[in-house]
């Protein structure tokens, strides 16, 4: 039963990468903007469903639990995508919330299938 190791070995690394890329985002891109609206969380969250997108086209065995379900699956967080938008709602910021919510499901999504579409394409 060798599966779940391979799939904690790939979110050793996706928890990680996304608490660093989150950080760098909001430290270096958003630092003079309101964070109302969560980039960082926004930009690991449409990343990984482009990742998501790849593995699932490209990838099967071990390869895709490590990628797929480990590495994607803790890279990317909806946990923390609605703590952060449930905040700003709570707060006032309705409008961003909103806004939120629907860049978030709707590029995560177009990630997915323009990523899936192309790599199943081209691995055919």
């Amino acid at each position: 039963m060798i599966e779940p190791l391979v799939v904690a070995a790939g979110a050793t690394l996706g928890g990680p990468a996304r608490f660093l890329l989150d950080r760098w985002i909001q430290e270096n891109v958003v630092r003079n903007h309101p964070r109302r609206i969560p980039w960082g969380i926004l930009t690991v969250n449409v990343l990984g469903s482009l990742l998501m997108g790849v593995v699932i086209a490209a990838l099967s065995g071990p390869w895709a639990l490590f990628a797929g379900t480990g590495f994607c699956g803790s890279f990317t967080t909806f946990s923390t995508f609605a703590a952060l938008t449930e905040e700003s709602w709570r707060e006032g910021w309705r409008t961003s919330a909103l806004v939120n919510v629907t860049a978030s499901v709707g590029m995560c999504l177009a990630a997915f299938w323009g990523s899936h579409t192309v790599t199943g394409t081209l691995v055919g």
